[in-house]
């Protein structure tokens, strides 16, 4: 009974979430989770936490994650803000950090939470463009803005922005909020942590979900100037005291201590991710270069919807954007498992033949 909402309610348009099949043997490609489960310690550190401490609240402060997270990344505790999933700490971020008379200037082709959160919050936003090889061209965001936010590596696209060419975007934009949003960066980019220090307005965010294959668990971060993490402080504090429960607090800092665990991981996604690349190549696809746990690939003479279906119908599930029309042509795949990579190629092959 929609007479009941809200205003803001009925101007929303809801992200809408990677599948998650119920169906059983499927070849799950879709939403870019780690194949390779998460650190022994840390599903040794969640059955620790089983117990009747559960009866008391968690830590709002979540004190000694934030403490193992600083350590990791060389930075000080207060220069760390925590959250359920990053995707909640994105939200704060739009709420606290993005919200002024100018618009917010991401790219077209990107996370499509971002204007989500525009929706949600009333924040005026402005898409850039791609280049035609879908990378992002800094010169396009040195002009007037109320925040710049986009993930790097960018998602759906899978392609890099270097270093260099951040810091040149953070020199360019003295006065602006500047959002690097890093869920995928630990496969094959450089992040941007390293410049927190020297640019006051640079926050970066992470996930937990990727690279530490804690997806279930939902704890992401951002790393940026005391002020700025203040701002995120407030504005949870006005929402949510407790986002992270126990298990999450505890689970996540025994991940974040595994340095063997996440490397190994790590390197295994990569190793698998260069020979996709490979075989796909091999069967006449265009794969955009990837530092992602995933890659963007199309077939010159297939459309990706039908071969979407087609990989469907052989339990094997990719994810496909319909809009904007210049991705249409794509597939967005997951890096499995060494199994699972021959098991989409060896499909592929069969559709295509």
């Amino acid at each position: 009974m929609s007479k009941f909402w809200s205003p803001v309610v009925h101007g929303l348009t809801p992200y809408v979430p990677g599948e998650q099949p119920k169906l059983p043997n499927l070849v799950k490609l879709n939403t870019n989770e780690n194949p390779y489960g998460p650190s022994p310690k840390a599903l040794a550190a969640l059955q620790a936490e089983v117990g009747d401490t559960l009866r008391l609240y968690p830590d709002p402060g979540s004190d000694r994650l934030r403490e193992a997270i600083a350590q990791y990344h060389q930075v000080a505790p207060n220069q760390v803000f925590v959250g359920n999933g990053s995707d909640e700490v994105l939200a704060h971020v739009f709420h606290a950090l993005l919200q002024h008379d100018q618009p917010v200037l991401f790219p077209d082709i990107t996370y499509s939470f971002y204007p989500v959160y525009c929706g949600l919050y009333g924040i005026q936003y402005r898409q850039i463009p791609l280049t035609d090889t879908f990378e992002i061209n800094v010169d396009d965001y040195l002009q007037s803005n109320g925040g710049i936010i986009f993930p790097n590596p960018n998602a759906p696209t899978s392609r890099i922005l270097a270093l260099a060419e951040i810091e040149r975007l953070l020199q360019g934009n003295p006065n602006s909020v500047v959002v690097i949003d890093e869920a995928y960066v630990d496969f094959g980019g450089e992040s941007a942590i390293q410049l927190v220090n020297r640019y006051p307005q640079l926050l970066v965010t992470h996930t937990l979900s990727k690279s530490r294959s804690l997806a279930g668990l939902r704890v992401g971060f951002a790393i940026g100037h005391p002020d700025l993490i203040e701002a995120l402080n407030r504005v949870k504090d006005s929402f949510n005291s407790y986002p992270l429960d126990r298990f999450a607090q505890s689970g996540a800092i025994a991940a974040m201590q595994d340095q063997a665990w996440f490397e190994e991981t790590r390197a295994r996604v990569i190793a698998n991710r260069e020979k996709l690349v490979a075989d796909m190549e091999a069967l006449g696809f265009e794969v955009l270069p990837s530092a992602a746990n995933f890659i963007f690939a199309k077939h010159p003479n297939h459309e990706g919807a039908v071969l979407t279906a087609a990989l469907r119908e052989r339990s094997i599930i990719v994810r496909h954007f319909k809009n904007p029309a210049r991705i249409a042509p794509f597939m967005r795949i997951t890096v499995g498992t060494e199994a699972q990579c021959e098991a989409l190629v060896g499909a592929l092959r069969e559709i295509l033949a």
